[in-house]
């Protein structure tokens, strides 16, 4: 069942990468006035997963605690996975997506996304080197088997034959080192995406000094909950996980409360200051075009639901607080599209939506056929990647 998901999303997606070659954003609903759109909403969300997944994983790497000892090594695979699905999004939102290396060749350091794309790029070779480190000497032993899987094992193994108490001490020494590297880099790097939004004077949904924190504490919730989910899953993961789900639900909860602290904060500061723009963009969230997705999929699936389950006695149940990470998993996304939409639909010179007869200069973006389906063929693909992994990732020693 979940491959057969898997493929059927990918196939959806193979459609919508081939209407995004084959006719450029002439398909897509954002134009000259909401520029960005679920492309951009579904980018910040993965990313968001994988910082908040390799932020976890940093629990056990850099600060040794033992409780989460079992999903650490899935937990930076699934950083990995995410990561890779944030990068396909944002480029398919580029005008001129085969000259992404341009950023890389002539940057402009001055810029906020200049100097996100470089924190990517390390953070996205610090994750494949650590993966390497964790996984090194299974890579080595799986070499030896004679099906197809031995093949993949030799590749990932890099020629390395080394399986010595003193190389696998050594391996260990490199995972914590580019793990305690990784963590500033993590909360770096998510936060510049906040940080990118939040320097836009000229949007006033967004242009706060609380974007940084919001991200990154969003992104530990998402990533918590993702990791979470997966735990039960993977690997028979419900028969070995138990007491590790149970204690990632009490994790996730408290972020969870701390993220709702802080975005209510950010509500009342700006209704207090009375920023007109900066309410404008709010006011479409909670009472506009756009509150279905706040109060219905952010705040009671996404929220209430979550917390009400997670603090209740169905805590101790792993498949209740699967089914609360799983609200807050998709409630997140919510968020993301409050984030990215309403920002760019607030009518910054007022009648300019109907002084120019054209769908491109339009304030209500919905997303076409076209955009959907490729998102959905991404997240196709993640779940593709997860079951390779569930048939290749070695097993945990410390079930």
């Amino acid at each position: 069942m979940f491959w057969a998901l898997g493929f059927f999303c990918f196939l959806l997606g193979i459609y919508g990468w081939y209407d995004r070659f084959a006719y450029g954003h002439l398909h897509a609903n954002y134009g000259s006035i909401v520029t960005w759109g679920l492309w951009i909403a579904a980018y910040i969300y993965f990313i968001g997963l994988s910082a908040g997944s390799f932020l976890v994983s940093s629990l056990v790497y850099v600060f040794n605690i033992k409780a989460f000892e079992k999903v650490g090594r899935l937990a930076i695979f699934t950083a990995l996975v995410t990561l890779i699905l944030a990068l396909l999004s944002v480029w398919a939102d580029l005008g001129h997506e085969f000259r992404a290396w341009h950023v890389m060749v002539y940057p402009n350091f001055k810029s906020p996304m200049a100097w996100m794309i470089y924190l990517y790029s390390f953070y996205f070779l610090l994750i494949l080197l650590e993966f390497y480190f964790i996984n090194r000497k299974d890579f080595i032993e799986g070499s030896d088997l004679k099906d197809w899987r031995g093949k993949v094992y030799r590749m990932l193994a890099m020629r390395s034959r080394d399986v010595s108490e003193t190389a696998v001490k050594r391996d260990y020494k490199m995972v914590k080192i580019l793990a305690t590297i990784g963590v500033p880099v993590a909360i770096m790097f998510h936060g510049g995406v906040g940080a990118l939004f939040g320097v836009v004077a000229a949007r006033p949904h967004w242009h706060s000094g609380m974007f940084p924190i919001l991200f990154l504490l969003s992104a530990l919730v998402s990533g918590g909950a993702l990791l979470t989910m997966i735990s039960i899953i993977f690997q028979d993961g419900y028969n070995k996980n138990k007491e590790t789900v149970i204690l990632l639900g009490k994790l996730v909860l408290g972020l969870l409360i701390l993220d709702v602290i802080f975005q209510v904060s950010e509500f009342l500061i700006a209704f207090r200051g009375g920023i007109p723009g900066h309410i404008a963009g709010l006011k479409l969230v909670i009472s506009g075009k756009y509150w279905p997705v706040f109060w219905i999929w952010q705040v009671f699936l996404g929220t209430v639901m979550p917390i009400v389950i997670l603090a209740s006695k169905a805590k101790r149940n792993p498949i209740y607080v699967g089914i609360a990470c799983l609200l807050i998993f998709v409630g997140i996304f919510g968020l993301r599209l409050n984030i990215v939409i309403p920002g760019l639909a607030v009518e910054e010179i007022k009648g300019l939506a109907t002084a120019v007869t054209s769908a491109r200069a339009g304030f209500l973006y919905f997303p076409s056929l076209s955009e959907w389906m490729l998102t959905i063929g991404i997240g196709g693909l993640g779940m593709l990647m997860f079951g390779l992994g569930e048939i290749l990732l070695p097993k945990e020693k410390h079930q």
